[in-house]
């Protein structure tokens, strides 16, 4: 397996107008903020868009949060002979570094990022494992089993918690919106 190219956030903010940026997070994390002019494509829904991409002239640059997904996107999308770059840290290093992060419109929906959503996720488990523990020793492993994923997750630099709370639907595109932006994705 080849490593994707990279791209560092200060080159590829001057790169920006000769790339296709795709934004792999769901969308409620990308309605908190988003490389501008990033059309989003959630990673889950990337073999859907496979032949619009091939159609794309230019450099596609895939973004996520961090990197991660973005790197498995482009991972996959080599595996179908697409080839496209990761941005290096992801939209967190873009925003580190001072540059403008594009919003959705006003009527978009706004929800947590991944991140949050699963420090939120985590945490309330591990509470409620400890609570329960007070009436039966036995919860605890519930918190203890929270624990062990969370290091299996620092680990592996995956997250299963992430990827069953991207299935909620305030983290799945709507047929309608993915279809729009396959829409303009098509006509550029």
């Amino acid at each position: 397996m080849t490593t994707p190219r990279t791209l560092d956030a200060d080159e590829a903010r001057t790169r920006l107008p000769e790339l296709t940026v795709i934004d792999v997070r769901t969308p409620g994390e990308y309605a908190t903020g988003h490389v501008p002019g990033a059309l989003n494509i959630p990673l889950d829904q990337l073999r859907r868009a496979l032949p619009t991409l091939r159609e794309v002239t230019g450099e596609l640059l895939m973004v996520c949060a961090s990197g991660a997904r973005s790197e498995q996107a482009c991972t996959a999308l080599a595996a179908e002979g697409i080839g496209a770059m990761t941005l290096t840290g992801g939209t967190q290093e873009w925003s580190r570094r001072g540059h403008e992060l594009g919003r959705p419109q006003q009527n978009a929906r706004t929800t947590w990022s991944m991140e949050r959503q699963v420090r939120f996720t985590a945490g309330s488990i591990v509470l409620t494992g400890l609570g329960l523990g007070l009436l039966h020793p036995a919860w605890q492993l519930l918190s203890a089993g929270i624990a062990g994923g969370l290091v299996f997750s620092a680990l592996t630099n995956t997250c299963g918690m992430a990827v069953m709370l991207g299935k909620l639907p305030h983290n799945r595109p709507r047929a309608a919106d993915l279809d729009a932006t396959l829409a303009a994705l098509a006509a550029r």
